[in-house]
């Protein structure tokens, strides 16, 4: 182990979680490897350290945050991994009448609201020194900048996607039971609900009822239970070329599972899982996409957002009937122009993955209308 994969070992994203959802995390997922121990024993001191705030938030904040209604009308950002929600999500964002889970919340959701002094600074000093940009890509980390609820959620609950990347051998049945919801008990999808719930509710008295701009990819797997925690939300799904979309995704679970995994894996499983899991998210959005009524859904490809970004983002707001654009034009066009040097990660593209995503993701070509490639015509992209 070299000096890097050792540091790595206390980074891991529950850090700041509860003592008893990782508790529950560890026990139920036993078949731990060794050479992560020392990343057992680091999660376990951090959250058993951080329980006597989360315990004074719940004395102090409890009543007040369910008390909180959840502000009408959310928008929900969806979309497989890697295909552009967090621009979408970043731009909008930059719209004022707009409120959002931010970071904070997410690394500390269970003393968010009593750690928004000191505990706050201290974080946001550690985040933005020592991670200025985010381990998957380029874009920056900022403690008050918008964040996915999954991450809130992997601090609270074992249900959740993101556990993937601490037990992989068991990814499959993870993926399955927290983003398609199959398998997944009553009493577990109770508890999904209420740990989303107070995520929202917390946002919402953070941020004064503000209409909350939300992302969450994995939600793109649970639009019904998603519809019942907000019956009159509404969303924006994001497509994106597949083959860009698998390469991102390859490096997205390398990257991630340096900081999380407590489990060994290779390669080969990493990509079955990645080419196994695409199709099965987007088969159930597109069989459930109907329960949301026309008006409050709309498609973005990437491709288009990224050609003309302010065209789509007029686009959106009039599919979806958000008042205001005009206003917020001028914090959109400020916000593309402090990221005209944005570096994106490149790839090679190889006869292998196409040839691989041809065969398994068939319904990125016959649905999203992509071009589907020949193998011989690989080359570098994205």
């Amino acid at each position: 182990m070299n000096r890097e994969e050792f540091a790595a070992l206390f980074e891991h994203p529950v850090a700041m979680g509860s003592f008893r959802s990782w508790f529950r995390l560890v026990t139920r997922h036993k078949d731990l490897d060794a050479r992560y121990l020392l990343r057992v024993l680091f999660v376990t001191l951090t959250t058993l350290l951080t329980s006597p705030v989360r315990v004074f938030e719940q004395l102090r904040y409890g009543n007040a945050v369910r008390r909180t209604p959840i502000p009408p009308a959310p928008i929900v950002i969806i979309g497989h991994w890697r295909t552009g929600t967090t621009h979408v999500h970043l731009l909008l964002s930059k719209d004022p009448q707009f409120g959002f889970v931010p970071m904070f919340e997410t690394l500390a959701p269970g003393f968010f609201l009593t750690g928004r002094g000191l505990i706050k600074k201290i974080v946001g000093y550690w985040l933005e020194k020592g991670h200025p940009t985010r381990f998957i890509d380029n874009v920056p980390l900022r403690i008050n900048a918008p964040q996915e609820e999954e991450f809130a959620l992997a601090n609270m609950t074992p249900q959740c996607f993101l556990h993937i990347f601490s037990f992989p051998r068991q990814a499959a049945e993870i993926f399955a039971r927290t983003t398609l919801f199959q398998g997944i008990s009553p009493a577990e999808l109770d508890e999904w609900s209420a740990c989303y719930l107070e995520i929202l509710r917390k946002a919402a008295l953070h941020t004064g009822g503000k209409q909350l701009l939300l992302k969450n990819c994995a939600d793109t797997g649970r639009i019904p239970a998603l519809l019942k925690l907000v019956p009159d939300a509404r969303f924006i799904h994001m497509v994106r070329n597949p083959y860009d979309v698998f390469m991102s995704t390859q490096r997205l679970w390398h990257v991630v599972l340096s900081k999380s995994q407590l489990q060994r894996i290779d390669a080969a499983e990493i990509d079955r899982f990645i080419l196994q899991f695409y199709p099965a998210l987007m088969q159930q959005y597109l069989a459930e996409r109907a329960l949301i009524p026309p008006e409050r859904l709309v498609e973005v490809r990437f491709e288009d957002l990224e050609a003309d970004p302010l065209a789509e983002a007029r686009r959106i707001y009039r599919a979806l009937d958000l008042p205001n654009y005009a206003a917020a034009e001028p914090a959109f066009q400020a916000y593309l122009a402090s990221v005209t040097d944005y570096s994106k990660n490149h790839y090679r593209l190889t006869a292998e993955i196409i040839e691989q995503v041809n065969r398994h993701w068939s319904i990125a070509f016959d649905v999203w209308g992509y071009t589907r490639l020949d193998p011989t015509a690989a080359t570098a992209t994205e």
